[in-house]
């Protein structure tokens, strides 16, 4: 047991570094705090003499210990370096059987440890894995690090001691880098100072965070400034990334517009993402239908329905707008629309040289640029497994520019189509529901509609532009009895194909209604039976039904208009001498809320005065009420024009936007008036011995009309109609001949029993009247009238 005497001081520990040394100077004993602090095993050194682990001179090392029991004392370690350690030496009081010697420890010595934190503090600064350099406080370089170095390009020799703006090639660049050394200076505060520096390679720019802070001495003056650079490109180029997607969230698809997505696309890429930018889709997709892209062995054809460029005039393309051009398949375009993967290429590259070189117009496009090189990306367009076209990205690389596209460039690329593609299919689906419900809606409304005896007339119907679809508006121009005409105007609350099928139904109710000839009023009421049928058996698919229509009648004999409304907006008269009326008429319920009344006004109506009948689309916006619309329609209608599809025209630029939000139905009819020579009117007593002077009468006038070959058909339908009216009908009994494109006959009565067809039996003595009459003429029919009926007859008039 090795002990220190009682006056040595404090206990040595198992892990201090010890020896044992005898009188002969030999290591008798070595600790594991020694072999750790030189490397020597008590292998190595016991039985040697201390002296050969002495690096100095060993006899002033030994007259230096005895004579005041320490020193520092230069050993060799183990590597062959030298290390000064402090020894401290005390004397050993051991057994009999041990000759006298002494205990040496020992610790590093506090400047050797000093020196050696310098030396690991310098290799952190020259090893760091970031930029640090040293400034003093004019900004010339004092120390600069290894990866500092590397930045700049040059060793260190190349800058210490120069002042920084005569370092760097863009004075102008590095101003904001100068004044923030100068800030630090001037303040005596660290600050932060963001920039931008080109890499060593010259292909990229990169992003710069820099630290700087004052260095001070141990009285507080200031000696310079350090500062430490990060580069945060990456940290800054994520953070665009996801910028430029955040934009996209908001800025492609805006509309439910093919082109206009594919726009939006071309224009956030550019110049963000690239130099060039264009969008080609395959033309299924423009027409809304379903695309099928197929092989493209034999090549691709793709429309080019958007592109842009960070030069004016889009000098970069090739292909105009809305012009079809085909891809071959070993084209990057016809590439990622095969594969559904973009296609990352640039000059130099086999397909896309071939491609150019095969294109007379891309290669003159590249003659132009000088043969300059380029970056291109073509990517697919692909929404819900479809692939719906491609988007082709260009850069054009220039020393000024040099960076080519990576793979984070192509992940971007990627995800902006991704969200265009899905804007673009919806779209297309748009386009293709509008497109059936407008085909719908058109072949619902009137195609074609034949001159009328009583008004000339003009229509314009225009589908609202809106998300919500075309709507159910519709008009008509139905010919009556008589040369009377009806004018119908409706609208369908809704938008869509629901809404264009129920306006089908209502139109196709309304003309059999017509064909009826019931009074306006009885009319609308037949049909909002109808709709409320209608509303119940439907209600649980599609809900409630609901729909206005305005129902007018004309005669142009007695000049007289009947007006029923079904909680839809009224007509305006243009009367001629220019002044314009809004006819006051009851509205009454909109068809299917049903037990309500509706009630008829009647108005006279002078030859030359045009009515309007219109939708509240016309007249009703979000930012114009019903009563300025309608003062706006007046005024329009009143304006100058050589004829009603004039008229309709300027109605429609007075009154309506760009894009009207709802549909618009615009009917316009100028009002006709038949002369008095046209027409023939008795009155008949109810006496059977009046039949044969009816026949005479009509027999006369057919020939004061020229009309003499049709008297005798018109003698058989006068006679067989008088007799019904005397027999079955009463008085009042008229007869009125009309002679227009077709001569008329109609006998008016009392009665309200309208008479049917049949077929008389054998020996039946009546019942063959109507059917003579249904077999001589083109047309025959009911209606009633105010104080009974009116049975009439049509037939063509003579050849002349």
């Amino acid at each position: 047991m090795v002990t220190l005497p009682r006056d040595g001081g404090p206990a040595a520990t198992a892990g201090d570094a010890m020896a044992v040394v005898d009188a002969s100077g030999n290591v008798t004993g070595w600790s594991e705090g020694a072999r750790r602090l030189t490397g020597h095993t008590a292998e190595d050194v016991t039985g040697r003499p201390a002296s050969e682990l002495v690096a100095g001179d060993p006899a002033a090392a030994r007259h230096a210990l005895l004579t005041h029991g320490d020193a520092v004392v230069s050993v060799r370690h183990k590597d062959g370096r030298r290390l000064e350690l402090a020894l401290r030496m005390c004397p050993l009081r051991g057994g009999k059987d041990r000759g006298p010697g002494f205990v040496v420890t020992a610790t590093p010595d506090p400047g050797e440890r000093d020196s050696g934190e310098r030396a690991l503090g310098e290799l952190a600064f020259k090893q760091a894995s970031m930029s640090m350099s040293i400034f003093d406080t004019g900004q010339h370089y004092l120390r600069m690090n290894d990866f500092a170095c590397q930045v700049m390009g040059q060793p260190e020799d190349a800058f210490q001691h120069r002042y920084f703006p005569d370092t760097v090639e863009n004075a102008e660049h590095s101003r904001g880098f100068l004044r923030h050394l100068e800030i630090v200076v001037e303040t005596g505060q660290p600050v932060h100072y963001e920039s931008w520096t080109r890499s060593p390679s010259g292909r990229r720019m990169h992003a710069w965070s820099f630290e700087m802070w004052p260095v001070r001495d141990q009285a507080g003056e200031l000696l310079g400034t350090a500062l430490a650079g990060f580069d945060s490109s990456e940290q800054y180029w994520a953070r665009q990334r996801l910028a430029l997607l955040n934009e996209a969230a908001g800025s492609i698809g805006t509309k439910l517009d093919v082109i206009q997505t594919a726009r939006e696309l071309a224009e956030l890429a550019v110049p963000r993402l690239a130099d060039f930018a264009s969008v080609d889709l395959l033309d299924s997709v423009l027409q809304g239908e379903e695309p099928e892209t197929g092989p493209v062995e034999g090549g691709v054809e793709l429309r080019r329905v958007a592109h842009h460029s960070d030069t004016p005039g889009v000098p970069e393309a090739a292909i105009d707008l809305g012009s079809a051009d085909v891809y071959p398949a070993f084209s990057p375009p016809a590439r990622a629309l095969a594969t559904g993967e973009p296609v990352l290429t640039r000059t130099g590259d086999s397909g896309l040289d071939t491609w150019f070189a095969e294109h007379g117009a891309r290669s003159a496009k590249l003659r132009e640029g000088e043969d300059q090189e380029l970056s291109l990306m073509a990517v697919p367009l692909v929404a819900r497994g479809t692939t719906l076209g491609v988007a082709v990205f260009v850069r054009i690389l220039t020393p000024e520019h040099p960076d080519a596209f990576d793979l984070d460039d192509v992940s971007l690329a990627e995800e902006l189509s991704s969200r265009a593609a899905v804007c673009v299919d919806n779209a297309r689906r748009y386009t293709r529901e509008r497109t059936t419900a407008l085909a719908l809606q058109r072949s619902l409304l009137p195609q074609m509609m034949a001159v009328q005896a009583a008004v000339e007339f003009a229509s314009r119907y225009l589908p609202a532009l809106s998300q919500a679809g075309v709507g159910g508006d519709w008009f008509d121009v139905i010919p009556l009895s008589g040369t009377r005409v009806a004018l119908v105007v409706g609208d369908v609350v809704g938008h869509g194909l629901h809404a264009s099928v129920t306006m089908g139904r209502l139109r196709t109710a309304v003309w059999t209604l017509a064909d009826v000839d019931l009074p306006p009023d009885e009319l609308l009421t037949h049909l909002d039976d109808l709709v409320g049928h209608l509303a119940a058996d439907e209600s649980a698919m599609t809900g409630e039904i609901g729909a206005t229509c305005l129902y007018a009648v004309y005669d142009p004999v007695s000049r007289h208009c009947t007006v029923a409304s079904a909680g839809h907006p009224p007509p305006v008269v243009l009367f001629p001498d220019g002044t314009v009326k809004v006819v006051e008429v009851a509205a009454g319920p909109m068809l299917g809320v049903g037990g309500l009344p509706f009630e008829a006004t009647e108005l006279d109506v002078p030859e030359g005065a045009v009515l309007a009948l219109y939708t509240d689309g016309l007249v009703e916006a979000r930012d114009v009420d019903v009563d300025a619309g309608t003062a706006a329609l007046c005024t329009a209608l009143a304006a100058p024009a050589r004829n009603l599809e004039d008229t309709c025209d300027n109605v429609l630029k007075a009154l309506l936007p760009q894009r009207p939000a709802d549909d618009v139905a615009l009917l316009l009819a100028r009002t006709r008036a038949l002369d008095a020579d046209q027409v023939a009117v008795w009155d008949l007593e109810s006496d059977p011995a009046l039949v044969a002077t009816a026949r005479q009468y009509a027999t006369e006038q057919l020939t004061r009309w020229g009309l003499d070959e049709a008297a005798f058909v018109t003698e058989l339908v006068v006679s067989e109609l008088v007799t019904n009216a005397i027999r079955y009908g009463g008085s009042p009994i008229q007869l009125r001949l009309i002679r227009d494109r077709t001569l008329i006959c109609e006998v008016s009565d009392a009665s309200s029993t309208s008479p049917h067809l049949r077929r008389a039996r054998t020996f039946d003595e009546g019942g063959r009247g109507l059917l003579l009459v249904a077999q001589l003429t083109d047309r025959w029919g009911t209606r009633p009238s105010g104080t009974g009926k009116t049975i009439w007859a049509e037939q063509a008039l003579p050849v002349q």
